[in-house]
């Protein structure tokens, strides 16, 4: 038997913006991503059977998810399958700690994942570009879910570009009970006329100066004139940990959840202790957090 094991980061968008949309649905976005260190543990075993299609089992812990052929964990097994011809057993074991529908790119890190150790089992010469080309083809997160880290997407999240590494802060994370859905998010930011949008270089020149404060002036995320108009728990949540003295809090992704940053991890551990204290009553989880720069 062999066996690999891969850590799921999830992200946040430092800042994200719409520029239109193409004629196959798809959103050309601008946005700074960032992994953090909430993530999610999956082990790959296999014996190395010859098989006449290639047998996947997937368990996991998270009453939340399909363990079938619709999960992307699976569709991404399959991808690899039938671009490399892999005929092999495989069983895939899923610990669930990234939200389902928070926008933290908990599938998509998983869909990486999988790409990743499908590769390091049974095709070890395939480069990270290839595997972002297949994953591109699954979801728009995937590309930048297989390397990580501080990165520029442009495109539908396909065109990458690595920045230096952000300024570590202090971080915390709160995904609110309800689940968003991106595709209705888009779709109704489609019909926003007024919309203020992030400076994604300023952001960027922010981040090679290793300029924490400016940085997080920078932090904008136009989606949220969607989600946070449906859900105004987002903003109170945001108001709640500037007051706490947060540099920013903005909602990541199409939402729900909000991150906040601080200058220090003392700082924003305080203030996870004081929200889960004062809104105890309230179902939202609360994760202090880093930054991640490599996976």
């Amino acid at each position: 038997m062999r066996k690999v094991q891969q850590t799921a980061y999830a992200k946040i968008n430092l800042s994200l913006d719409v520029l239109g949309r193409r004629d196959d649905g798809y959103h050309i976005v601008r946005m700074i991503m960032q992994t953090i260190d909430l993530c999610d543990e999956l082990t790959f075993e296999t014996q190395d059977r010859e098989c006449p299609a290639m047998e996947v089992v997937l368990e996991t812990d998270s009453g939340e998810l399909s363990c079938g052929e619709d999960n992307l964990i699976v569709r991404a097994v399959r991808c690899m399958e039938a671009r490399y011809g892999i005929r092999k057993d495989l069983k895939i074991r899923l610990k669930k700690r990234i939200p389902v529908a928070a926008g933290m790119a908990g599938g998509s890190t998983d869909a990486a994942a999988a790409l990743r150790a499908v590769r390091d089992l049974f095709v070890p010469d395939v480069s990270d570009e290839e595997l972002q080309k297949i994953g591109v083809t699954l979801g728009a997160d995937i590309p930048y879910c297989i390397t990580g880290g501080t990165q520029l997407s442009e495109g539908i999240g396909e065109k990458l570009r690595a920045l230096p590494d952000a300024p570590q802060c202090g971080l915390v994370i709160c995904k609110p009970s309800m689940g968003v859905s991106t595709a209705e998010v888009y779709t109704r930011y489609d019909s926003l006329t007024d919309v203020r949008h992030p400076d994604v270089d300023a952001q960027i020149e922010a981040i090679r100066r290793g300029d924490l404060e400016n940085m997080a002036k920078c932090c904008i995320n136009v989606l949220e004139e969607v989600t946070g108009a449906i859900y105004p728990q987002i903003g109170e949540i945001e108001r709640f940990f500037e007051e706490k003295g947060a540099l920013v809090s903005r909602m990541s992704g199409s939402g729900p959840t909000v991150f906040a940053i601080f200058t220090t991890q003392e700082q924003a551990q305080e203030a996870a202790a004081a929200f889960a204290e004062a809104r105890k009553e309230e179902d939202c989880i609360v994760f202090p957090c880093r930054f991640v720069y490599q996976i």
